[in-house]
């Protein structure tokens, strides 16, 4: 366990001491470093394309793996045209020249014809299909009768063993069914694809379907209601919907035909409407005649009829799109983010293969679900060759150990999860390392929202103490990592390991000024293969040049308050457009949610910083309380001097204030600035996007909240 000296004092003459470098949480073995791809591929680049020499792998007790991985990260961003090169050859992208066949696997002479951001250009005249590659482990005949997924739902979990096995022979058959009737129904490349869908194996069978055949994908989770999928998939339109008729959850089942029938009115771009009779529920009553030009299949039909196609992969330029993620759309309708075949492919090998080290004999689980872009990385195992593990049910049913269930069921080897469970996990008291047999677990991942320190100390204590922490961040936006996992680094309490090759991750103040061991905003100052393209309907680019580009232009501003150590760690406190400034101090809200959250009295907390009219400024602490808990005058007292002394007294909220539930996006994300904007007397629908919200009720609160406090009065429970 982490330890710091802290009674050490300065020999006599020297003056003050430096402060002393705290010890690691974990160490990586040295062995288990040597073997790892990373320190392959080093070994290749440096004899290759120049990458440093030095050896990454520690030698026991070696102190010096943050120096060398800090030279290589340097070269990596120093000279992007050759290492995403190293990269693309290393893990053997096959590219095609433009205009030619089948893809030929000779490395392109460039990789960044034009390194501007927004607009920079990689691999030019290439053409490459991104499913193609997340297939292509199935070629080998040694493995075709191996799992490529394996598929956990509820029941299947609380037995142990898997709802279904899918094999790469399998996957390759089903997705060239699928592409073949895809073809057959007039889709072509550009068109775009939906999915309705829950993480079942059909819904990666049609994504990778969908990219074979050079369409846009497109999802999202069945417990989006009508309006949030429509407010998403109206933008761009699909002629294709794969949805199923409901899903379980929760021991649970939801009926979602009505909503599926909604959908089928409501796009009137579809030519082709594919269920999956998850339920199997017969119709009620008469269900209404499809439209004419709407062909209505079913899936075990579809590949019927298509059994023995032949799988044939459509070579696309690099930059043709792949898929269209969604952001969270709290205050207007979701950017539709628009990323590449040869961006995501890249890019995602380079994650999994380098900073996971997954493989072929890997099994690789995050519960995740369709509407958030974990599921799409999750499907980057594919890649790297390794089995995936989906989940199609409650993070907590029949109790809190359900995630933990399935990783020992699967027997997986890299699991990630969300830092709201593990913490969540924490404060139930349970002990996952004890009671289930997670022997094959070698890394845990966890990212969502940045995972307090206190949730380090739980993975190590209540799971296992030799396990990989790869603690990773970054998002919907590039549906990718900067900062994340390192294989030959240790693990040090409450920090991300590094910022990811590739990727020149800095922290910068208002001025643009580079700053160490202070808080500063997230700048990525070279581009990344798979930032996006761009968004769907902004053919000039102006939105997302203002997402992005708009605070320090030519250079991505993230959105997140980080500290980067002198160590090249990294510390995420949290979103910067909800960011707490009191008294010219700026705050993350996760610090405070940190702490609070720690009292057992406390099952979630919202915090928010709001300027006042005269001036002032007002930051109340907002709580939901466990169960029997009382907001007191001994509860306040306790929270604020929980935050006087762990953090600072500029963290001590003005008001400590219950209520009901905190509102959260579809995606689980605790949802700040519009809480703001209603406090600030916004309206509820000029404030935020209604069907974004998981509760939209849980805004009403402060909505009441806001009128009250106008009216000078304002409740300690709202």
């Amino acid at each position: 366990m982490a330890s710091v000296d802290h009674d050490r004092t300065p020999a006599e003459g020297q003056g003050p001491a430096a402060p002393p470098r705290p010890e690691p949480l974990w160490r990586p073995d040295p062995e288990r470093a040597a073997a790892s791809r990373l320190v392959a591929f080093q070994r290749w680049a440096a004899e290759r394309y120049g990458a440093p020499a030095a050896p990454l792998a520690p030698a026991p007790d070696d102190a010096t793996a943050e120096a060398r991985y800090a030279a290589l990260h340097a070269w990596s961003v120093e000279d992007l045209d050759r290492f995403w090169r190293a990269v693309t050859e290393y893990t053997g992208v096959r590219f095609s020249a433009a205009g030619a066949g089948p893809a030929d696997p000779e490395a392109p002479r460039q990789a960044l014809a034009d390194p501007a951001m927004p607009g920079a250009r990689w691999f030019p005249g290439t053409r490459l299909n991104y499913a193609e590659h997340a297939l292509r482990a199935g070629e080998d005949p040694a493995r075709a009768d191996t799992p490529a997924v394996l598929h956990f739902d509820e029941a299947a979990a609380g037995r142990g063993t898997p709802a279904s096995t899918t094999t790469w022979a399998e996957l390759r058959r089903q997705v060239a069914a699928v592409a073949a009737a895809l073809r057959a129904l007039g889709v072509r490349p550009g068109d775009r694809v939906s999915g309705y869908l829950p993480n079942i194996p059909q819904a990666a069978v049609a994504l990778l379907a969908s990219a074979a055949v050079g369409a846009v994908w497109t999802s999202c989770a069945p417990d989006f209601g009508a309006r949030s999928v429509l407010d998403r998939f109206q933008q761009v339109e699909p002629v294709v919907l794969f949805a199923v008729d409901g899903y379980r959850y929760g021991g649970r089942e939801h009926d979602r035909r009505e909503t599926v029938a909604e959908l089928r009115r409501e796009l009137p771009t579809l030519r082709a409407l594919i269920t999956i009779p998850l339920l199997g529920a017969p119709a009620e009553g008469e269900t209404p005649a499809p439209p004419s030009h709407l062909t209505e299949l079913d899936w075990q039909q579809l590949l019927d009829a298509h059994t023995g196609a032949e799988l044939a992969f459509e070579q696309v330029e690099f930059d043709h799109p792949l898929w269209v993620l969604y952001s969270s759309g709290t205050t207007g309708l979701p950017k539709a983010i628009v990323q590449s075949h040869g961006g995501i492919t890249v890019e995602h090998l380079k994650q999994t293969v380098l900073h996971l080290d997954l493989g072929p004999e890997d099994r690789f689980f995050w519960y995740t679900s369709t509407g958030w872009m974990m599921w799409n990385f999750l499907l980057a195992g594919l890649l790297a060759g390794a089995a995936v593990v989906t989940y199609d049910g409650s993070a907590g049913h029949p109790d809190i150990s359900a995630q933990w269930r399935v990783a020992a069921a699967a027997r997986a080897t890299v699991f990630g999860t969300s830092a709201a469970y593990v913490m969540a996990c924490r404060k139930a008291g349970i002990h996952p390392g004890r009671d289930l047999d997670l022997s094959a677990l070698t890394a845990v991942g966890t990212t969502g929202s940045p995972l307090p320190p206190d949730g380090f100390a739980w993975i190590y204590q209540e799971v296992d103490p030799d396990l990989w922490l790869a603690s990773v961040s970054g998002g919907t936006d590039l549906c990718s990592c900067f900062v994340g996992g390192v294989p030959t680094l240790p693990v040090y309490l409450g920090e991300i390991q590094a910022a990811a090759l590739g990727a020149d991750v800095q922290a910068w103040d208002p001025a643009g000024k580079p700053l160490t061991g202070e808080v500063g905003e997230l700048v990525c100052t070279r581009p990344v293969p798979s930032m996006p393209v761009g968004f769907w309907h902004d053919p000039g680019g102006e939105r997302y040049r203002a997402s992005y580009f708009d605070v320090y232009p030519g250079v991505w501003r993230h959105g997140d308050w980080i500290t980067v150590t002198e160590r090249g760690t990294v510390i995420i406190h949290g979103r910067s457009d909800s960011t707490l400034n009191r008294q010219g101090v700026r705050m993350g809200s996760s610090d405070i949610y940190e702490v609070v959250e720690r009292l057992p009295e406390i099952r979630e907390s919202l915090v928010i910083g709001l300027e006042q009219p005269d001036g002032g400024y007002w930051m109340p602490l907002f709580v939901v309380l466990a169960e029997g808990a009382e907001l007191d005058d001994a509860l306040r007292g306790r929270i604020r001097a929980a935050l006087r002394e762990q953090l600072s007294p500029r963290h001590v909220p003005d008001e400590v204030i219950a209520v009901p539930a905190v509102p959260h996006t579809l995606t689980g994300k605790r949802i700040e600035v519009p809480v703001k904007r209603l406090l600030s007397g916004t309206p509820l629908e000029q404030a935020v996007n209604p069907g974004s919200v998981d509760d939209v009720e849980s805004l009403r609160v402060f909505q009441r909240l806001a009128a009250e406090r106008a009216q000078g009065t304002g409740p300690a429970t709202a």
